[in-house]
């Protein structure tokens, strides 16, 4: 699945092409994909101007005057812009047709969502609906890793009274948003942290490297576009080489990279977690 670097390096890459761009036509070939997709959504976007694009945690966030459109991956989907009459592949299901003010038909572009799980999300959050941070999906994210409200000392209190292994508290989301299977894995493992550890039972100096990890790691991975995962690829049809740094993840057996141990794999929440029980303790 896309995890926060993937969703970022897809913003960045969508971004030039949508910003200020208006929207000609939007093009439906099913009904929707995990959800319906919004009733008259080409009525809705239809010779409206997109005023920027943002990401939350997962989700990429594409702002009109009168609301924001809400896209999401999901486990296999990915996000082109392609000039107009590139042809149709299967899993192509949305379109995005937008034009550059005064170009006419040599401004035109299309963003394309393909998904072969259907997993993903297109939907819609009008003005009148309230707050963009209260829709259903998004209200219950906790703060995003790159930004100015995520530290150790926040980690370390909203951590108190979670028992539950550290590694399946970073990924529930509801402390710090986008931190996934991948990160997660990488970032206790610089921070010198069993995964299995209560979450609890961690100390304040100890979620101090914590979150500067996290903050290392996530940057890192945007820098290199992202992961190559399975389903994954960026908007210029390029998949990322994070990967090729990894110190535990998809590395079980694997000599561990600082003190040669083997890496061990262990299942958690239905996840697989890596790590280095010499280096992580």
């Amino acid at each position: 699945m896309p995890e926060l670097p993937e969703v970022e390096v897809t913003r960045r890459g969508v971004a030039p092409h949508l910003e200020g761009r208006v929207v000609e036509q939007v093009v439906l070939r099913r009904e929707g994909l995990r959800w319906p997709f919004p009733p008259n959504l080409d009525a809705l976007l239809s010779g409206r101007q997109i005023l920027s694009t943002s990401r939350r945690g997962k989700y990429l966030l594409i702002h009109f005057e009168h609301g924001t459109l809400i896209v999401h991956l999901g486990m296999s989907g990915h996000l082109r812009v392609l000039p107009e009459g590139v042809e149709l592949k299967k899993h192509d299901h949305f379109d995005l047709v937008v034009c550059e003010p005064n170009k006419g038909p040599a401004g035109r572009r299309v963003l394309r969502l393909h998904d072969p799980r259907r997993f993903g999300a297109v939907l819609w959050h009008g003005n009148d609906d309230g707050e963009l941070g209260q829709h259903i999906l998004l209200r219950g994210l906790g703060v995003e890793p790159l930004e100015d409200g995520f530290s150790g000392a926040l980690l370390h209190k909203a951590t108190r009274r979670r028992n539950a292994p550290i590694k399946q508290v970073l990924l529930q989301g509801d402390i710090v948003v986008g931190v996934g299977n991948i990160y997660a894995c990488e970032s206790l493992f610089r921070a010198g942290i069993n995964p299995k550890t209560a979450a609890s039972r961690i100390s304040r100096a100890r979620y101090d490297k914590l979150a500067e990890a996290i903050r290392e790691i996530l940057a890192a991975a945007i820098v290199q576009g992202g992961s190559t995962l399975r389903d994954f690829i960026a908007v210029n049809g390029q998949s990322g080489y994070f990967q090729q740094t990894y110190f535990v993840y998809d590395r079980a057996g694997v000599p561990c990279r600082n003190c040669g141990a083997p890496v061990r794999q262990i299942v958690q929440g239905q996840r697989s977690t890596f790590y280095c029980a010499t280096c992580q303790k």
